[in-house]
């Protein structure tokens, strides 16, 4: 089992060094420095690998489809705010990472560093970029659904928090969220299946995402959509293949994420009814051995170590069904065992050794630990 911060960022900042010096490194932005804790805790060891990652710009793995010569620019022109942590999502849900943290504890010992990377990320150039870019032709399709769900948590976050820095940022924000919100209600009627991999395309956590999100900001016709889809792909499923995961790039379970989703629509008795029939399985007796964790053989492979981010997402799933289920159900203290075991590998595995996870893997440890999918 890996250590939790080997080398105090020596790995991080080793791992993701960019190529050789070019002509152009003067117009890099500068990689991040700030005083670090001494003997940062758990949030602050997560907070630490956001902040150097969001705005280091290389290495860098675009989705982009080019129109034109002219579209060949390097990733901080094309999305000038996300553009670090080597993909756009995994840039999203970092500042969603720094904004949550900044919410639960604005006294923390990283605040000013965080409204810092913040402050330099949302700006109204930097969001007005983001917003040609994604509106643009050809773009349809853009982080959808992955991103975007991400995205809109971000909103979420900002958007719950008294802070007026932090809603004014969520006025910065607004325009893309804006037509986010439109482009998903427009690609959910045409969407004939669920998508059920267990990797970014996934329906069932994207959805969870985007519930959550509409129900705190008062999306309520996003909401009614993403309901209705969720009952019409997800109400009638039964025994799903547990047995069959993981497969050996996921980092979300299919099955345990639309039992996830599912708990979000439906009340405590039907959910549970759902339950049985879907997942037969749950023991009855508090084992956690019923469902083991992913194991990772190769933490530097970045499809391979998607399955430390499966472990941790595992354990807030299996926190929230059996939050969900009704009191003195007799699974629940086998999901919760499951779930505390699969926390306890998953935490164990975020690393700043290799940037293949260090620059995504505190997001999801950050969702777990402070439950957001329980608020």
């Amino acid at each position: 089992m890996r250590s939790f911060f080997s080398g105090v960022l020596v790995g991080l900042i080793v791992a993701c060094s960019a190529p050789q010096p070019s002509k152009d490194d003067a117009a890099l932005p500068p990689a991040p420095t700030f005083e670090r804790p001494d003997q940062p805790d758990l949030e602050d060891r997560f907070a630490i690998l956001a902040l150097d990652c969001v705005h280091r710009p290389y290495p860098n793995k675009i989705s982009h489809v080019l129109q034109a010569d002219t579209d060949a620019r390097p990733p901080r022109e094309l999305t000038p705010a996300f553009y670090g942590c080597f993909d756009w999502h995994s840039s999203v849900h970092g500042h969603w990472l720094l904004s949550r943290l900044l919410k639960l504890r604005p006294e923390g010992p990283l605040a000013e560093e965080i409204r810092a990377a913040l402050a330099q990320s949302f700006t109204d150039a930097n969001l007005a970029g983001e917003l040609a870019y994604y509106t643009a032709s050809g773009r349809t399709s853009f982080e959808r659904p992955y991103g975007l769900a991400w995205y809109l948590q971000l909103i979420a976050e900002l958007d719950s928090s008294p802070d007026p820095q932090l809603q004014l940022w969520r006025q910065r924000l607004r325009p893309l969220e804006e037509a986010i919100v439109e482009r998903i209600r427009t690609w959910l009627p045409n969407l004939s299946y669920p998508v059920r991999l267990g990797t970014h395309n996934q329906t069932a956590f994207a959805f969870g995402l985007m519930l959550d999100y509409a129900r705190s900001v008062g999306q309520s016709a996003l909401e009614e959509d993403l309901v209705d889809v969720t009952r019409r792909f997800y109400l009638a499923d039964i025994d799903c293949p547990l047995a069959y995961e993981p497969s050996g790039e996921d980092f979300l379970s299919p099955c345990l994420m639309e039992a996830d989703l599912m708990r979000r629509v439906l009340d405590a008795d039907a959910f549970a009814g759902w339950l049985t029939a879907f997942l037969p399985e749950i023991p009855v007796d508090g084992s956690e051995d019923w469902l083991a964790p992913g194991r990772v053989l190769d933490a530097s492979d970045g499809k391979l170590v998607h399955l430390d981010g499966l472990n941790l997402s595992r354990a807030w799933a299996l926190e929230g069904i059996a939050s969900a289920l009704p009191e003195g159900d007799p699974r629940i203290e086998g999901l919760r065992a499951a779930s505390q075991l699969h926390r306890e590998v998953g935490l164990a595995s975020v690393s700043d050794q290799h940037y293949a996870g260090s620059h995504w893997l505190a997001s999801f440890a950050t969702y777990l630990v402070t439950q957001r999918g329980l608020d």
